[in-house]
């Protein structure tokens, strides 16, 4: 793989473009980053991504073609097939298919997000935060000593957490959402990832700024809520 040179299409915000990064840089892998602005999509970002979304991996080899990798969960999977850096996955087969599992929740947990902060009513606004609540639960239910999702190793389950739980750095700053008020591991989880290099690194130093922004140009009840 010496002779591989990666590029991570990218999105300031998008949390799936976060676990790519993270993995990366888990992984020691350099790589470069290219922006695209999903709102005015460019012509060559829609030629080479199928789904017209973010991230894609561009693997250029040395007297070959590019290849474009989509799928955030698909990019990951490959960086741990094929790069010798620390391990992201469970070496056991049950135990890594519990982890995908999890990998897939969290996605879930994304959706219910997105609704929690485009939310432009108390009603829709309460109904997210309590099903986010919910989903946080399970989650504290699963969690060990720590400090990561596995104990002491970091894993994939990691990287998708911490762009998750980055939201809330920057709404707690806005208005308390209470969301692990009564989850103390989820708590502590969530303090290990915020101070971890890969996750810090993930994103540009003016993302608060950038989600704040989005948040007003989607009137989000969010900001309503602290007057």
């Amino acid at each position: 793989m010496s002779n591989v040179k990666l590029t991570l299409i990218s999105h300031h915000l998008c949390p799936y473009v976060q676990r790519a990064a993270i993995a990366l840089t888990e992984k020691g892998v350099p790589f470069t980053r290219r922006y695209v602005h999903l709102a005015a999509k460019p012509d060559w970002f829609l030629a080479i991504s199928p789904l017209g979304k973010v991230p894609l991996l561009i693997v250029k080899q040395d007297g070959g073609t590019d290849i474009v990798l989509f799928e955030s969960a698909v990019i990951c999977e490959y960086l741990e097939e094929t790069q010798p850096g620390a391990r992201l996955h469970p070496t056991d087969p049950l135990t890594r298919a519990r982890h995908r599992g999890w990998i897939e929740f969290g996605s879930s947990i994304l959706s219910d997000l997105w609704g929690f902060e485009t939310a432009k009513d108390s009603e829709n606004y309460e109904a997210k935060r309590n099903a986010l609540i919910d989903k946080f639960g399970r989650v504290e239910a699963e969690l060990g000593d720590g400090p990561f999702f596995a104990g002491a190793a970091f894993s994939l389950v990691d990287a998708v957490f911490a762009p998750i739980f980055r939201y809330f750095d920057v709404f707690d700053t806005i208005a308390p959402t209470g969301a692990f008020d009564a989850l103390p591991r989820v708590t502590a989880w969530r303090k290990a990832l915020a101070a971890r290099q890969s996750v810090r690194e993930a994103v540009t130093h003016d993302y608060a700024d950038r989600l704040k922004t989005f948040l007003k140009n989607h009137d989000a009840w969010l900001l309503k809520a602290t007057a």
